[in-house]
């Protein structure tokens, strides 16, 4: 047993023994010296790298990707810090405008950003219309555009999604909920997927779930459902610090569980759990090779 970490239920650490190298692909920072977007719906407490790195050592993950949360709308300023800090084992995910000059860019890569979230269902800086505009923008520097959507968004931009110049990241099982395997927004994603132009993240399942919890067995089928259309373009996030639990939408997860849980969708689909947290955080992101 070890000591509460902030923002995580439980002490316990994961029942599987973590592969060298593996990474956290959806963590937030927050820290309320930087002003929070108008109309920002999620406003959490501080939440800092320094506090992350105790669940790293609770976890025994190595490596992250911060995400600018929609608190913040275009400000990236609180995730370079946090990248900053965790240094050269993380990579960052930052939230733009499009009108950023080249420059501006620039030194958002050389930080370590590697994508640009657009998110559509909290987002306070972002519309459909920017997918194209956007993932133009960011094609030279051969980043990712990472989307967080409603199903019925997802199917109503379909012909938009295959033809975009840059791969596309869905976060939170693709905002798909149990049971709705076979609908128009999953059938979608599976393509995308197969087709090596998307990578989806296992991450927010508490949010997807009716029961608000990891544990809900009827994730397992959504789950496999990727792992078994593309091994390796699927990704594992906790969502740490868990803004949607600290608002009262939800219990706070427990982290080591929510890595339990993500083997146990491993094993279900015959996918070495490697695959998941080393090897393709490393393709999409850009770690140097263990």
């Amino acid at each position: 047993m070890r000591e509460p970490v902030a923002f995580s239920a439980g002490t316990g650490t994961p029942g599987v023994a973590l592969p060298a190298g593996a990474c956290d692909c959806h963590v937030h920072v927050y820290d309320r010296r930087y002003p929070a977007a108008p109309g920002a719906k999620l406003l959490p407490p501080d939440a800092s790298a320094h506090d992350y790195r105790a669940l790293q050592r609770r976890l025994g993950t190595t490596r992250a990707v911060l995400v600018t949360p929609s608190t913040y709308g275009t400000d990236n300023r609180c995730m370079l810090d946090g990248l900053a800090a965790l240094g050269p084992q993380a990579r960052g995910v930052a939230v733009i405008g499009g009108g950023e000059i080249d420059a501006e860019l620039q030194r958002l890569h050389d930080a370590g950003v590697r994508g640009v979230r657009l998110n559509l269902s909290l987002g306070v800086s972002g519309t459909a219309d920017m997918l194209e505009p956007l993932a133009r923008r960011i094609a030279p520097l051969g980043w990712h555009l990472q989307l967080l959507m409603a199903p019925e968004l997802l199917a109503a931009q379909a012909g938009v999604l295959r033809r975009l110049p840059v791969p596309l990241v869905f976060d939170h099982f693709g905002r798909i909920a149990p049971g709705a395997q076979g609908q128009a927004a999953h059938a979608l994603l599976l393509e995308l997927l197969q087709a090596g132009r998307a990578w989806i993240k296992l991450s927010g399942g508490y949010i997807v779930s009716a029961l608000h919890t990891v544990e809900d067995p009827a994730l397992d089928p959504l789950a496999a459902s990727y792992l078994r259309c593309a091994p390796e373009r699927v990704l594992w996030g906790s969502d740490w610090p868990h803004a949607t639990a600290s608002a009262g939408l939800q219990p706070m997860p427990d982290d080591a569980r929510q890595i339990d849980r993500l083997h146990d969708w491993t094993r279900l689909a015959f996918v070495p759990l490697r695959r998941v947290l080393v090897d393709n955080p490393q393709a999409l992101y850009g770690f140097p090779p263990l």
